[in-house]
């Protein structure tokens, strides 16, 4: 009997999962096939349910689409309040994720699960909403149609002839703790439609010619009808497992075919397929290593992935399972997967083997009372030359490893002879210890020597060892010695004891080794595919990615490996030889094209040129096709075993998946850069547009009453006018000079003249310049008289106390002074300019510095907002910092700080500039 007890590490993922469900929000969807079955009205109608019970249920977000009968179950609930978005001048109002989390109430209702949120929001989905709302342990109602669900996107899309661009991962769906499938018959849809209880009269008239029409909603229907009924069947099945239930449920029929190496296979498997068919079922093909298919021969290995190979086309899942008993292996896993058929081959060995020995059917018929068994008697021309097959002449299917025949013909005469040295050993010793111990005590020496046998070379030499043991035991230690006669009839009772012993112990170290064999062969697989995933995981680039995957792949399937991606027109290119370089050039390219186009294998081993020496898979992603996978394999056997074949397909996926996210990392980089891009630009704009309007309107006024009324304008009107048009002018110069500073700072363009200079010289230099604008302002400036000099391009400095003092212009009232000062600390020289004005909002200090920002104030001036931008600029360009903060008594103090070094002595200078 198979071992029945639980495995350790299912029982703890089951506990950690129960958990993780324990802290998590429930998530409930209303599912529907279109636009109008109700979902949203089954949900308020639920959620009313739930608050009549008590509990405390808060509308998230409910789009009612202004229907009566909606609306009307809306009142009485808790309304949490939209958040306004400001996009493209337009005000949208989205779902508040933020107060729905403060708020924190045991339920919530979030309409419209697959919308897309507006820009800037933190998700940019709002089933992305949900998920931190179930993380957070609040319970979550919301509705979806079918057309969302992104597996089903292609599909609909060709059904309807309309895109469908919002979609929710399946993962999402799969992951709802129920679903409730609100459906609707198509004509009575149509109706409602007619009546305007779905779109207002003019879209429902556009609706009814499009995606409305009624052959879309009879096929939307159908696989909503199918989404749910598998969801269900999942739910079934989890519960099953949960409740540890071994019986096979027949709600839903499920063939499992098993297959083994014989000629009847490929006709099996078409069997079972016209079955499916009839029975609308799903069907799963089966093989089951065990361990004696190491004697199968290499075409009857490639037979059986030629079969595995077929089913798959056929539409099979196929599994490849491991295990001593073909028989209870074969029925454990068909209660596991709920399989209500199995289907099996006809016995092939005669009648009085069969009543002897036994056969898989009979086998299987007789354990699995509450599964139907099909026997499938057609046989090959292959069946009939070879009925002696190891796969149905015992209950079990030896699996075929990637050993040679010769090693194995070698192995298997070593292991015969060792079986007799090793009854050989055990004489000697039982001859060296023969006067000091009983005779009990040397059959233990020769039950040792079997289990030796057994675990080195299997159970045809251990069994030859029993034999051998029980003779040798005889012949040299039971009385009469040296003879086969028995003097006591007992010792008969013995010999086949010792017999039956060694046998048994036989059989049981052979399982236990077949047994670590197969964990083993397993464990490595999960080991290669654990460091192939966790190393393209923390791997950033794509150039990275493609050398571990070449690394991984050439290392596991002992093959030389390239992958080929396409250039932007789709044109398969050998890669770049940067650093490491990529193997299997000799790829051939119009096979990796033909490859890529058609998303299939190619080349040896497959059903397009089969006779190639690589091997091409493709790369498939969910976006696409991703790129082609090439291998000349060294050993072309070892590829084309069934466990082999499903690492490499996995390992295939796992490439494929990491460089899909390396891609869609880029694209949502270039995306987030464009979105920055367009919103500078949009910023640069209003800043520009608000800024020249201002002195461009007082210059055409201005300059049209010169032309105008020019002779009707005294001498001191005309010179009024000009003045302004002047000063007008020259502050629409200044924005011009300020955007093409920053432009040059941002690129490196600006190339100092550092020289040394005293600061006093400079702060008079911006203080000249800045006269005209500071009649309404005291200036106090406090310089210590030994200041050292500092290295500077002192025309940038200029600039930079400059626009500190416009800056105290604009924004304190007139009449109030501004202070500059500044002090030595440490290696640096700080400089503080200061006003007595209403000083820097909370929060607003380091956001000065950022381009295009202006405080609002009443009364300011106004300005692009960039002048301490390109002050901070200047500052670090010499090597120092900026920063702003408010003081105590009132004001804002702007800071920066530059680098003080040893000035250069007079003999230096005089010797530099003779």
């Amino acid at each position: 009997m198979a071992d029945q007890r639980p495995d350790p590490d299912a029982l703890l993922e089951k506990v950690q999962r129960a958990e993780a469900i324990r802290r998590r929000g429930r998530l409930k969807i209303f599912f529907g096939a279109s636009a109008g079955v109700g979902k949203t009205f089954g949900m308020l109608l639920a959620a009313r349910e739930r608050r009549a019970e008590g509990l405390d249920v808060v509308a998230g977000y409910v789009e009612t689409h202004k229907r009566a009968e909606t609306e009307q179950l809306l009142e009485g609930l808790e309304l949490l309040p939209l958040r306004a978005v400001n996009y493209q001048n337009t005000t949208l109002r989205e779902f508040d994720l933020d107060a729905a989390l403060k708020r924190r109430p045991a339920l919530i209702l979030v309409d419209e699960l697959a919308h897309s949120n507006a820009p800037g929001s933190r998700h940019a989905k709002r089933w992305q909403d949900v998920e931190e709302l179930l993380d957070a342990g609040i319970d979550v109602y919301t509705a979806v149609n079918v057309q969302h669900i992104e597996s089903l996107n292609d599909i609909i899309s060709q059904i309807t002839g309309i895109p469908v661009w919002e979609t929710v991962p399946d993962a999402v769906i799969e992951s709802a703790n129920e679903i409730e499938l609100i459906d609707l018959p198509p004509d009575e849809l149509l109706q409602r439609l007619k009546e305007g209880k779905v779109y207002l009269p003019q879209q429902a008239e556009r609706a009814a010619k499009n995606f409305f029409r009624k052959g879309n909603l009879i096929a939307l229907r159908e696989l909503a009808l199918r989404r749910t009924a598998d969801r269900v069947d999942a739910q079934m099945r989890d519960y099953r497992e949960d409740h540890a239930i071994q019986n096979v449920w027949q709600v839903k029929e499920r063939l499992l075919v098993c297959i083994g190496p014989g000629g009847t296979a490929e006709n099996l498997v078409r069997a079972a397929y016209r079955l499916a068919q009839l029975l609308k079922a799903e069907w799963i093909v089966v093989y089951v290593e065990t361990a004696k298919l190491q004697r199968l021969s290499r075409e009857q290995r490639d037979a059986i992935l030629r079969t595995l190979k077929l089913a798959e086309e056929l539409g099979a899942e196929t599994a490849t399972l491991s295990g001593y008993q073909l028989a209870e292996e074969l029925i454990a896993y068909a209660r596991t997967r709920n399989a209500t058929r199995i289907v099996l081959g006809k016995p092939t060995r005669p009648e009085w083997k069969r009543w002897l020995f036994g056969s898989l059917v009979d086998t299987v018929i007789r354990q699995a009372r509450d599964i139907d068994i099909h026997v499938v008697g057609k046989e090959s021309d292959f069946l009939s030359q070879a009925r002696e097959n190891p796969y149905f002449s015992r209950s079990r299917l030896y699996l075929g490893l990637a050993s040679e025949e010769q090693h194995t013909m070698f192995k298997w005469r070593a292991g015969y002879l060792w079986a007799v040295a090793a009854t050989a050993i055990s004489t000697g010793i039982s001859w060296v210890i023969f006067d000091h111990f009983d005779l009990a005590n040397l059959i233990m020496v020769y039950l040792l020597g079997v289990v030796v046998v057994a675990a080195r070379y299997g159970r045809g030499p251990s069994v030859l060892s029993s034999f051998l043991g029980v003779v040798a035991f005889d012949f040299f230690f039971v009385p009469p010695r040296f003879s086969f006669a028995v003097s006591d009839s007992q010792y008969l009772v013995t010999f086949a004891v010792m017999l039956l012993v060694a046998l048994v112990i036989s059989s049981m170290t052979v399982s236990t080794r077949h047994q670590a064999k197969i964990a083993g062969h397993r464990e490595r697989r999960i080991a290669s595919l654990y460091a192939l995933s966790r190393e393209l995981a923390a791997t950033r680039g794509e150039e990275n990615i493609l050398r571990i995957a070449v690394r991984h792949v050439a290392e596991v399937f002992e093959a030389q490996a390239v992958v080929l991606l396409p250039d932007a027109t789709g044109r398969i290119l050998y890669p770049k030889d940067e650093g490491e370089p990529q193997s299997c050039h000799g790829s051939d390219l119009s096979v990796a094209q033909w490859v890529y186009d058609h998303g299939q294998m190619a080349g040896q081993g497959t059903d397009t040129l089969p006779g190639g020496e690589m091997v091409y898979l493709p790369l498939p992603a969910p976006s696409g096709m991703i790129g082609v996978l090439a291998l000349l394999p060294l050993n072309p056997a070892r590829i084309a075993l069934p466990e082999q074949q499903r690492l490499l397909d996995t390992s295939v996926s796992q490439i494929a998946l990491a460089l899909e996210r390396v891609r869609l990392a880029a694209e949502a980089q270039r995306v987030q850069l464009k979105m920055e891009t367009e919103q500078l630009r949009n910023t640069l704009l209003s800043a520009i547009s608000h800024d020249l309007r201002t002195p461009l309107a007082a210059i055409v006024g201005a300059s049209s009453s010169l032309l105008r009324d020019s002779d009707k304008l005294d001498a001191q009107a005309r010179n009024e006018l000009g003045q302004s048009i002047y000063e007008e002018a020259v502050r629409m110069a200044g924005l011009a000079n300020n955007l093409l500073d920053m432009a040059r700072l941002e690129a490196g363009a600006v190339v100092l003249n550092r020289q040394w200079q005293p600061l006093e010289e400079v702060v008079g230099g911006a203080l000249a310049g800045m006269s005209s604008r500071m009649d309404n302002h005291p200036v106090s400036v406090r310089l210590p008289r030994d200041l050292p000099l500092v290295e500077i391009d002192s025309l940038m400095i200029e600039r930079v106390f400059a626009n500190l003092l416009e800056n105290a212009v604009k924004y304190t009232p007139p009449g109030t002074a501004i202070e500059i000062s500044a002090a030595t600390d440490q290696d640096e020289l700080v400089v503080t300019v200061s006003d007595h004005g209403p000083g820097i909002p909370a929060g607003e200090e380091e956001r000065i510095f950022e381009k295009f920002h202006r405080v609002a104030r009443e009364g300011s001036q106004g300005g692009a907002g960039l002048g301490l931008t390109i002050c901070r600029a200047i500052v670090q360009a010499h090597g120092g910092r900026m920063w702003a903060d408010s003081l105590p008594s009132g004001g804002a103090a702007l800071h920066f700080a530059l680098p003080l070094t040893e000035p250069p002595s007079i003999e230096h200078e005089e010797a530099t500039h003779p």
